[in-house]
């Protein structure tokens, strides 16, 4: 295979059933779905964490949150660390000491006072979660082509439950496509990619290049062609939309309070689904272009490309929206498309994979020793059609988002763990429940697989050194204990090397 250029392509707060590519009969998102066909589309790709900065973090570092301590998005941070320590170790550094070009457009959030620039990145800097309509880049090039500025109508947002506005969901823009924020990343994006291909033509230097785009993460706003693109009639609503949050951490139905769902109609929560889809519409089309620039300037067969996002969006599944402490597969199971030239095409995996993986995969295909990706593996094997040693489940984790909350979830083909230390556990058989309405983890004909479960996730977070294992160390039965939970050492005889703890 070859491809030492990367083309990485990120959107941010991406459902997976909205991708045509993803089954979706209804999306139109033609750019991504040949890009799958021509790649390896990947059915059980998840984030590492549902929160946009560690999410983000994590790629850059290819370490899981709770190892590089980002764990929280500046805008709603309630005490933890909000930058990178310095030394840290990043892939674009490792592919600027090895000659590459590095550039990103768009979206950064990794970092309040450390931009993308300090990691190496080329590009204008762009603060925040959300498209920056007052940046001087971004308003030089309205003017620059007599383009209209922003401005929007038909608002849709709930009431809170203190009777003020909710958060804004979606709006009608009045500007035309030219105009948009994702039009004009995808312009930058163009431009960049056509110095850097002069680089590497005259063969100075290969290129590592990133866009990501703002959306189609809430609030939806998008011209009159997309805010009406699809039918709200023609929307299906998700069958969680009927959750009762019986038997579900109670924090879960204050979040759905807090984004005022119950407060919008049905005919609301349908036209929100249709403008989602519309604003990826959207998005998919600025893809084309910059896939038919690649192709404009004879780079597709020197260049890998990747398609993937931070995690997903509820958009009114479980009667949620935005992200937030509830692990379900909305946001936590993802696309992710990565084609690589000379590799087979239109596979699908369905191997555990991981937002975390892109790092390794990045650092292969550019030559780097990928060994400082703590918690990465390459997918170079599984692109290239090999069937290498896999594991079969996965962990992932949240710390919090507006207020702390720390849960660690295992995730394997049928069923869904999630350990909440402050309120009741969940398990979920994705097999005869996919929509996660009935938490099973205190049914008794579930107590085998609870306990294996429990006892896999302690191994696992073990072995990563997380130390949200301390607490099941304590609280449940997960083979015994061979350590002083104390760490003290006033009674290390109490704990025996047959993992029995010894009552006198």
């Amino acid at each position: 295979m070859t491809g030492r250029n990367i083309l990485f392509l990120m959107t941010d707060q991406h459902r997976v059933d909205s991708l045509g590519a993803y089954g979706n009969s209804a999306a139109e998102t033609p750019a991504l779905d040949a890009l799958a066909a021509s790649g390896t589309r990947f059915d059980r790709w998840f984030t590492p964490t549902a929160i946009c900065t560690p999410a983000r973090a994590s790629l850059l570092t290819g370490q899981a949150p709770f190892r590089h301590k980002l764990l929280a998005n500046h805008e709603r941070n309630v005490g933890y660390i909000e930058d990178l320590p310095d030394g840290q170790f990043a892939f674009s550094s490792a592919l600027r000491e090895e000659g590459y070009n590095c550039g990103l457009l768009g979206k950064w959030h990794a970092g309040t006072k450390r931009t993308a620039a300090d990691f190496g990145f080329d590009g204008p800097h762009f603060d925040g979660w959300h498209n920056a309509i007052d940046h001087e880049d971004y308003l030089a090039y309205l003017e620059e082509r007599g383009l209209p500025s922003y401005e929007i109508s038909d608002r849709i947002r709930g009431v809170l439950p203190n009777g003020g506005p909710g958060n804004l969901l979606a709006a009608r823009l009045h500007q035309p496509v030219e105009a948009t924020f994702e039009y004009y990343l995808a312009t930058r994006t163009i431009e960049m990619l056509e110095r850097y291909a002069d680089d590497y033509r005259s063969g100075r230097r290969p290129f590592f290049l990133a866009l990501h785009f703002f959306g189609p993460h809430l609030p939806y706003i998008v011209p009159s062609e997309y805010f009406d693109r699809f039918d709200p009639e023609q929307i299906e609503l998700p069958v969680s939309m009927l959750e009762t949050f019986a038997g579900k951490p109670p924090v879960q139905r204050n979040y759905s309070a807090h984004w005022a769902f119950d407060s919008l109609t049905v005919e609301q929560s349908r036209k929100l689904i249709a403008v989602s889809w519309g604003y990826i519409t959207l998005i998919d089309e600025q893809i084309a272009r910059v896939m038919a620039a690649l192709e404009r300037l004879d780079l597709v067969d020197d260049t890998a490309v990747f398609f993937t996002c931070d995690h997903g969006e509820f958009t009114g599944s479980h009667r949620l929206h935005d992200k937030g402490p509830a692990m379900y597969e909305d946001i936590y199971r993802t696309p992710g498309i990565v084609r690589i030239p000379g590799a087979p095409a239109g596979q699908v995996r369905d191997e555990f994979v991981s937002l975390l993986d892109c790092t390794a995969t990045i650092l292969e295909l550019a030559g780097v020793d990928p060994t400082p990706a703590t918690d990465s593996r390459s997918l170079v094997p599984l692109v290239a059609g090999e069937s290498p040693e896999w594991p079969d489940d996965i962990v992932c984790e949240f710390h919090g988002h507006q207020f702390p909350y720390p849960q660690r979830m295992l995730r394997n083909e049928r069923y869904k763990l999630v350990v909440n230390p402050e309120s009741v556990n969940e398990l979920y058989d994705l097999e005869l429940d996919p929509d996660e309405l009935q938490n099973v983890y205190e049914l008794p004909e579930y107590g085998s697989i609870r306990q294996r479960m429990l006892e896999r996730l302690y191994r696992l977070l073990q072995e990563r050194g997380d130390n949200f294992s301390h607490w099941m160390t304590a609280m449940y039965s997960v083979g015994g204990v061979d350590y002083d939970p104390s760490f003290g050492g006033f009674d290390d005889a109490a704990y025996t090397p047959e993992r029995t703890l010894v009552h006198e």
